[in-house]
């Protein structure tokens, strides 16, 4: 089964630099026999100082950055209550300043570490933010404030593929259960670090997870636009549509153009069998959303299946050979009894599937002389790749995929081969 889900973390400057050109003033032309004297030996300016030459480590110094609060009032817990008031305000330049003096004073100050991170990440400098989580967390492995903010960082914001989502789903549950705990239980911590490991987990395809998740962070409160979004990508992910309807028709009665929810209702009307109405909301998403999603690749059936058999002819020998006693079908998306066939179910999502045993293993009886077969889905393989070159390779990756199946390899082994 090649697998691709839509993607659940809905989103939450442009840095301008200016090149200062210092030129030199006119003078005494030089004659063509000698060459201009190096840098480091011409005249210094009025001042007395030569100009630092661009890329040096000299170009690149600046002056103190202005005190915080002020002349005197350097106390690191005053310094730490305004780094989080600037946090709140957007303000994370101000913020990072202020974590940055009040560490100055105090070097391991928990809080002022977690601001630090968060401010870090605020301003896009996330590799930066990922190690002053770290070093946030060496110091206090237990805080849920900061595991939250850096599970947010691992499962929405790095590009770190499964490792980095099951980091951050980890840091979320270790989180919860530690704010559950505390003597006076925090709620409402504890119900966000749930959204966040069912944000996780739902990009992961751990749906069950995702849904059970989903459901505890709504019932600790948190914010329910967001808990019930969640909650229906899982229900969508788990073949349960009539549910995971209702649960984004709840995000849009809060939230009229959550694009997200718009898209995922697309998804949903899609695998429901009702192809007008997903053709509708997926344009609604488009027009709310233009960036963030994309008009799918556009490949009629007929020019699908001729990119299937292009696909084929391409393949290895040991491949093309094993494909002679299987056929491979192409249909528009999966069939709900494909999907249920096994639990959980299979994502609706899925961009083939190969139905019957491996080669080492003997059809039933009721299976007929053939019951192997591959199928490869048009309108996921036109929805995920972003143009026609991405979708003729996606369509080889499909059947490479597939073919592995029926070689008897499982999930995790072609993961491992890069044929997630």
């Amino acid at each position: 089964m090649a697998d691709w889900r839509a993607v659940t973390c809905r989103p939450h400057s442009l840095l301008l630099g200016t090149l200062l050109l210092v030129l030199a003033p006119c003078g005494v032309p030089v004659p063509a026999t000698h060459a201009p004297a190096p840098p480091s030996a011409r005249k210094p300016d009025e001042e007395g100082l030569a100009a630092p030459r661009p890329g040096t480590q000299l170009a690149l110094v600046r002056p103190p950055p202005p005190p915080c609060l002020g002349p005197g009032r350097t106390a690191a817990k005053q310094l730490v209550s305004h780094a989080a008031l600037e946090l709140d305000r957007g303000e994370s330049a101000r913020a990072l300043a202020c974590a940055d003096e009040a560490l100055r004073a105090s070097p391991r100050l928990e809080r002022a570490l977690h601001l630090r991170a968060a401010a870090l990440v605020e301003l896009g400098q996330l590799d930066d933010g990922r190690l002053a989580y770290a070093q946030a967390l060496a110091v206090d492995p237990d805080d849920p404030e900061t595991l939250l903010g850096a599970s947010e960082l691992y499962a929405t914001r790095l590009a770190g593929g499964r490792p980095a989502l099951s980091l951050g789903r980890d840091y979320a549950l270790r989180g919860a259960r530690i704010a559950l705990r505390r003597r006076q239980p925090d709620r409402e911590l504890a119900g966000r670090l749930f959204l966040a490991a069912a944000m996780a987990e739902n990009e992961l395809g751990e749906s069950t997870q995702a849904l059970a998740h989903a459901e505890r962070a709504l019932a600790l409160g948190v914010d329910e636009a967001d808990g019930a979004y969640e909650r229906g990508v899982a229900l969508y992910e788990l073949c349960r549509f009539d549910e995971a309807r209702a649960s984004l028709r709840r995000v849009l009665a809060i939230e009229p153009d959550d694009a997200w929810a718009v898209h995922q209702l697309a998804l949903v009307a899609e695998a429901s069998g009702d192809a007008s109405l997903a053709a509708e909301l997926d344009r609604r998403a488009r027009k709310l959303d233009p960036a963030g999603f994309r008009s799918p690749v556009e490949v009629d059936h007929d020019t699908f299946e001729q990119e299937v058999r292009l696909a084929v002819k391409s393949l290895p020998e040991r491949e093309r050979r094993a494909l002679e006693a299987i056929p491979v079908e192409v249909a528009e998306v999966p069939e709900l009894d494909d999907l249920t066939a096994v639990d959980p179910p299979l994502s609706p999502s899925i961009l083939g599937l190969f139905r019957g045993p491996s080669d080492g293993e003997p059809c039933l009886p009721v299976d007929g002389p053939s019951c192997r077969s591959i199928v490869v889905y048009r309108r996921n393989l036109a929805r995920f790749a972003r143009d026609q070159r991405e979708l003729r390779e996606q369509v080889r990756v499909t059947l490479l995929h597939e073919l592995g199946h029926l070689h008897g390899e499982s999930e995790e082994d072609l993961r491992a081969r890069g044929l997630e």
